[in-house]
């Protein structure tokens, strides 16, 4: 049987269902498959267990139900498929770290945890352009000048940040040896992964690597990355679809992996294999700081 119509049937199945009991033996069946070979499955395409998407896809859609009806939480949560408020409200603050009253109360439709459906788009964009299963590396130091913009995740500027900022590249002296272009996306110490939503203003450096920063103009900003340990994750083709290889990072395995996320800045790597903002073939590195 073809894995990915599989999926396909599985998930539809899963979201018709979310405010009903459903077993995972219930969704294989449906699938077609045995409970194992559904797991595995949804594992090696999508990055977690069944039950995992389930259960996430049931709090995300209660967390929007939060914020835009007056159902009580006891409501909600029951409709979302736990016995009671208690469980329901142990289940929301373990992925959203804060209650679900607080979470209505500080109005934040926040990134975390806002797991969309698994369309058919993303279901291919998992499948064919995300490595799901980050390769975990250590890095040395690095030094990048280059130039900073400001951007939000609903209104995306980094394609206009790096026309701007290219150009100017043959400015900078000291460039490393092919040297790569690195997209830095700025710490902000008022915004945390708990906070940040589609609307919140960060800035985000394009540069490029140098041995030094002697003879930089000041119009450039200078950049060190701390050596440590990263998640690696390969994004491939267009970078329109970056922002769902985001959501997959911080709303799958952030929320699923066994790692510590280490405060540093996280930031994209552009080597040879980024052959162009639209092109199919074109590969760039998300390095996610770790311990």
């Amino acid at each position: 049987m073809n894995y990915r119509k599989a999926l396909e049937k599985a998930i539809t199945y899963i979201e018709n269902h979310l405010s009903e009991n459903m077993t995972v033996d219930q969704v294989a069946q449906i699938a077609g498959y045995s409970y194992y070979h559904l797991n595995r499955q949804f594992t090696a395409v999508i990055g977690e267990s069944v039950g995992s998407y389930i259960k996430k896809r049931r709090l995300a859609r209660a967390a929007k139900q939060l914020l835009n009806t007056q159902e009580k939480v006891i409501t909600i949560g029951l409709e979302a498929g736990f016995e009671s408020a208690e469980a329901f409200s142990r289940a929301f603050k373990q992925l959203y770290q804060v209650s679900p009253q607080l979470y209505r109360k500080n109005r934040l439709d926040i990134f975390i945890g806002a797991k969309a459906r698994l369309d058919e788009g993303l279901l291919d964009h998992l499948a064919a352009n995300v490595t799901v299963h980050p390769q975990i590396v250590t890095l040395s130091e690095i030094k990048v000048a280059g130039i900073r913009g400001q951007t939000t995740l609903k209104d995306n500027k980094l394609k206009e940040l790096w026309d701007h900022a290219s150009p100017r590249f043959s400015q900078i002296p000291h460039q490393v040896n092919n040297a790569r272009g690195f997209g830095i996306c700025e710490a902000c110490q008022e915004n945390t992964l708990y906070t940040m939503n589609a609307d919140v203003l960060f800035t985000e450096v394009a540069g490029i690597e140098v041995h030094s920063f002697n003879g930089l103009a000041t119009t450039f900003t200078r950049k060190i990355l701390p050596a440590g340990r990263y998640a690696v994750f390969t994004h491939r083709g267009s970078l329109k679809m970056l922002p769902k290889t985001f959501d997959y990072i911080w709303g799958t395995w952030f929320l699923t992996t066994n790692h510590k996320l280490d405060y540093r800045e996280d930031f994209e790597i552009y080597d040879t294999r980024f052959l162009g903002y639209d092109h199919p073939e074109s590969e760039i590195d998300i390095y996610i700081p770790i311990h």
